[in-house]
Formats: structure tokens, sequence, C-alpha cells
């Protein structure tokens, strides 16, 4: 006979507690949670939090308002994982079902939220790349550019793919356990903090394939304050893939596509790009900052990047099911049975979007 102890509000805080165990990036990005039922597809407004400017006092004081500004997010992804479940299953004890079903089920939502904030390398144009051997100078200079950027130190992080923490895992900076700071971090193989910044592992930090254009043969023309322009690309059709960093001959700084595009036959079209550019060009070249396909390790703080969670609603129908909110995430679990296959049925949801808030505050490590 089944456990009636094990019902979908059970099941749902398990899972909820186990998918936070499994996060990385989800557990070090802003988040972003409120009670409130969202369909999937539905666009939300996140608030972003005041900024302030230091004056020095005169004698004369002017009071800053303070202003929270929104940036939209749309919840368009549903990370679902439907299961059938047996009755034994649903028999054993809530540890066992734990090893069983619930944990399996929160790494894979897990691995797919990671997935998702990884992707948002494409919006980030600043970069440090790193040495063909690997050295604690790449951090260095990721770090750099935070510092440039004008990150707060609190709440920094670099997130490495594998290759990155086995190369940069074994430098005596990590290793030696006196300068890190903590011996039990080398014992369990966990990177640790180095240079102001918590470093992790992230099975999912993605690689970037650039277009087809290429350094040299093509060149930009655009207004000061621009965010497209006009490129022509070397006399045949090319590609531009969002995510392309490029820099521009005398032109301070580097700039990101942010939407994918394919020039005409002669080489000629329109290209979209973040940040704006500080003056007018002319034909200027550009210059790609790409070996092919690259790994995008991301250094940043935490509110260069948001998750958004917000909760589902349950189904009609008298069908057994639960929703479960807790630390800024969401799960709802749903029982069923399906006659055809007579088989007991069980769907983990989690309703979520992401969304790059502040692109200066993150930088791509790009091996």
């Amino acid at each position: 006979m089944a456990n009636t102890l094990l019902t979908p509000q059970i099941i749902a805080r398990e899972t909820l507690i186990a998918l936070q165990n499994n996060l990385v990036l989800g557990n070090l990005v802003y988040t972003d949670y409120s009670g409130e039922f969202a369909h999937v597809g539905d666009t939300i407004t996140v608030r972003k939090p005041a900024t302030f400017t230091a004056v020095e006092d005169t004698g004369t004081t002017t009071y800053q308002d303070i202003t929270e500004t929104g940036v939209a997010v749309k919840m368009d992804k549903l990370v679902t994982v439907p299961a059938q479940i047996t009755a034994k299953q649903l028999s054993l004890s809530i540890q066992d079902i734990n090893s069983q079903v619930i944990q399996p089920a929160a790494r894979a939502i897990a691995q797919k939220v990671d997935e998702y904030i990884a992707g948002l390398y494409a919006d980030i144009p600043y970069h440090y790349k790193a040495s063909s051997t690997p050295a604690i100078s790449d951090i260095a200079g990721a770090r750099k550019v935070l510092n440039i950027n004008k990150a707060p130190f609190e709440d920094r992080s670099i997130v490495f793919d594998p290759n990155g923490e086995a190369a940069y895992g074994v430098l005596d900076q990590f290793i030696k356990a006196n300068e890190v700071g903590d011996a039990q971090n080398v014992r369990n193989g966990v990177m640790g903090r180095i240079l102001g910044l918590s470093s992790y592992l992230d099975q999912n930090i993605k690689t970037h394939t650039k277009g087809t254009w290429a350094s040299g043969t093509a060149t930009l023309t655009a207004d000061a304050g621009a965010t497209s322009g006009t490129v022509a690309a070397g006399g045949n059709a090319k590609k531009f893939v969002k995510g392309d960093i490029f820099t521009l001959e005398n032109v301070a700084g580097s700039y990101v596509v942010t939407e994918e595009a394919t020039t005409a036959a002669d080489g000629s079209g329109t290209v979209k790009f973040y940040p704006a550019l500080p003056a007018a060009v002319s034909g200027v070249k550009m210059t790609i900052v790409s070996n092919g396909s690259d790994i995008q390790n991301l250094a940043f703080h935490k509110n260069a990047f948001a998750l958004v969670s917000r909760p589902t609603e349950q189904p009609l129908g008298g069908v057994n099911s639960e929703v479960i909110n807790y630390g800024g995430f969401s799960i709802r679990v749903i029982y069923g049975y399906d006659f055809g296959a007579n088989a007991n049925l069980i769907r983990f949801d989690m309703l979520c979007g992401v969304k790059t808030l502040c692109p200066e505050l993150a930088v791509r490590l790009i091996a």
C-alpha cells in the first residue's frame, strides 16, 4: 500500500530544497520572487536596486530621489520533469524516494536553469582573453575589468567550465590552504575564494562559436550614441552571431552583437550592438575577439544577472498537486494517472525567466 504521507506537498518541499542545493549559477545571481501566479509567456517587471552618487558636502544639500528602475523579464521557460512512478516507489520512505526520484529531478531542473543563466554571456561585451597556459593573471585580468567598471566588491563570483576548473584549480594559489584561507576547500576539491572572487565549477558554461565574418574584412559606419550601424563585410554574405565581441580601430572599448544578422550578398547590412558608440565612426575596421569557438567562463557581481521565478497555477479538475515557494524559488508537483499505460505519473514544474540586468557587472573570461 502506498505511503499516504508522501503527498505532493512533501515531494514539492523536498524538491525545492534539493533544487537549491544543486544550483550553481542560480544561487549566485539576483533572484526575484513574488507569490503572484504567472503563465508561460507573461512579461513581468523586476525592480533593480536603487543607485546613488556620493558628493562632497559644500553646505548646500540636494537630496536624491530613491528611484528603483524596472526591467521587463519574459517568463518564457517552463522547466518540467515528467516521469512515471510506481506504487512501490510511492511506498518508499521519504529518504529513499528522495534519492531515487526527487534528487534526480531536482538535478535536471537545476542543470536547465543554470544553462539558461550561462547563456546570458552573449549580452556581455566586457572580456579578458585567457593565456594559452592558465595563470592566476587571467583571474586578475577579469577582476581588473570588474574594478574598472566599478562593480561592488562584495558578492563577486567566477564560474569555470570543467576544463577551466581542472586548469585553474591546480594552481598554487588555489591549492595552498594558507593562501586560500580554507583547508577544507582543498580536501573537498572546492576551488574556494581568490582575489575577491568566490570560484565555482558549472558544467553548463557555454562555448561561443563566432559568425562567418572575419577581422579586417568588415567595417562599421554609425553615429555617436548609436547601438546599430551599417557594416561592409567583404563582398559576400556574412553572418554576425549574437554574442560576437568586436573592437573598433582607434575607438576605445569593446562591443557585443545583440542580434543575429546576415548581410546581403555584397556583404552590406545592419548590425546591432552594445554599448553605444562614444563617437561617430565611418568605415572603421572591426576586429572580432574570438578564436572560432571559445569557452565563456564568467566573472560577475550578483546583480549582473537575474533569475526570476513565479508560481504556476494548480490544474483544475481535482488533480492532486501542490505549489511550494521558498527562498526565491517555486516548484509545482502534480500527481496523475495514465489509464492507457496503467501507470502513476508525477510531474515537477518550475516557471522562470532570466535576464541580464547590468552588463557592466560581468566579464567573459574567454578560453
